[in-house]
């Protein structure tokens, strides 16, 4: 299983929120890079780097600081938060980003999402699947759609998706446990689809467990920052 550590990203800094909650926000360093690299240097090979400032805007804002960890790390890093445009796309691509993220356009222009599949291919565009309640969340998570998760799942693997992250939000940002039965679900129903566990990875034993489940990737953020986990643990994790 890919350990991904997070990055997100509000005026250039590293920050977390809680529960995709703009008011909570807790600044952790003023650098990404210098984290990015503390990444690398840990052996981890794979980043997430997420957007804040652009997911509200809705188009691409912060990809100055995609190209500055693109140029400067290894890392594979996705690249997701506000991506609308076949323009966004482009700039996220050229900037560095070895595949991209997009969640609530393909809620509300599947057309689109799904040119993106065809143009760059599915290695290289994820399904964003986050979910509240059962249902698949966008707009930053602020926002419940109609859309059930599992035939929101099936209707894109139909079309070609192959990677997707799944977020429960009623999880994230709190370190209170990832969401494993979901995860066991999916993984059960959809064997098939590449799926990254993201939202409230806190211990070295949850993420032996999202490997037991057959996980391709967890995100880690906040138990990262807070050191739950540490940088050495993962390191002999991957090792």
């Amino acid at each position: 299983m890919q350990i991904i550590p997070a990055i997100d990203i509000i005026d250039g800094k590293c920050v977390r929120l809680t529960q995709g909650d703009y008011q909570q926000k807790k600044v952790y360093n003023e650098d990404p890079l210098e984290v990015a690299q503390q990444f690398e240097d840990a052996g981890l090979t794979r980043l997430h780097l997420v957007d804040l400032d652009g997911a509200k805007a809705s188009r691409i804002i912060n990809h100055k600081v995609l190209e500055r960890l693109a140029s400067n790390t290894g890392l594979h890093i996705d690249f997701g938060g506000g991506l609308k445009s076949d323009e966004d796309v482009r700039i996220a691509f050229d900037s560095g980003a070895r595949q991209i993220t997009g969640g609530t356009v393909a809620v509300k222009d599947p057309e689109l999402f799904e040119g993106w599949l065809q143009q760059y291919g599915s290695d290289r565009i994820i399904l964003g699947s986050d979910v509240k309640d059962g249902m698949v969340a966008v707009s930053g998570w602020q926002e419940k759609s109609q859309l059930e998760l599992f035939p929101f799942l099936q209707d894109y693997l139909a079309k070609g998706v192959r990677y997707t992250i799944c977020t429960d939000v009623s999880k994230d940002g709190l370190l209170a446990g990832s969401a494993l039965d979901l995860y066991r679900q999916i993984r059960e129903t959809f064997p098939d689809l590449n799926l990254i566990a993201s939202g409230g990875v806190t211990s070295m034993q949850e993420v032996e467990q999202l490997a037991e489940i057959g996980c391709f990737g967890a995100i880690i953020g906040k138990a990262i920052y807070e050191q739950k986990i540490s940088l050495g643990e993962l390191r002999a994790f991957v090792g």
